[in-house]
This record gives structure tokens, sequence and C-alpha cells, in this order.
């Protein structure tokens, strides 16, 4: 399954839970995840999104560690069935 249908399936189950699933892009910062998920509550998560045969690069790597060493939670899906997952632990 293509990344963006995974995507789009994310947004639509976030938008569920009354959460908002934003698009991040950071000019001058390559490698910030794909999605900020802001869910009620206070709670913020970050995602990269990926198709099943998809690869985290480097610079990804990179900037997930920068976010995981400030005490963010940053998610990667491969499959609709991981954004099963995330939405059940998101949704609690």
């Amino acid at each position: 399954m293509r990344e963006s249908k995974i995507e789009s399936y994310l947004v639509r189950e976030v938008k569920k839970l009354k959460g908002l699933c934003l698009k991040w892009v950071s000019p001058g910062t390559r490698g910030v995840p794909d999605r900020i998920v802001i869910m009620p509550k206070g709670k913020t998560y970050y995602v990269e999104m990926k198709q099943p045969n998809g690869r985290v690069d480097p610079l990804q790597q990179y900037m997930h560690k920068q976010l995981t060493n400030r005490d963010h939670q940053v998610f990667t899906l491969w499959t609709k069935e991981q954004v099963n997952e995330f939405i059940k632990k998101v949704g609690d």
C-alpha cells in the first residue's frame, strides 16, 4: 500500500478522536517527521509515515533522536495495522 494511503488513513482516524494530524513542513530543516498529532488533554506525538518497503534515512533517524532526547514520542508507521495500534495507544 502506498505511503499516501496509509497517511490519509492516519489523518481520518485521528480526526475521529477529535485530534489534529498536521503535516509538518520545516523549511531549512530536513528530516522532521511527516506529521504532528495533537490530541485532547495536551498530548502531542510525532509520526513518520513509510510505505511497507520504505526505510528511515539517517537524517530522519537523527531528527527522531533529537525529539526523543527531549522526551517527545516519535512513531514510525508502515501499515494500517500499525496505525490502528497507534490510535489505540493515543486514544486512551
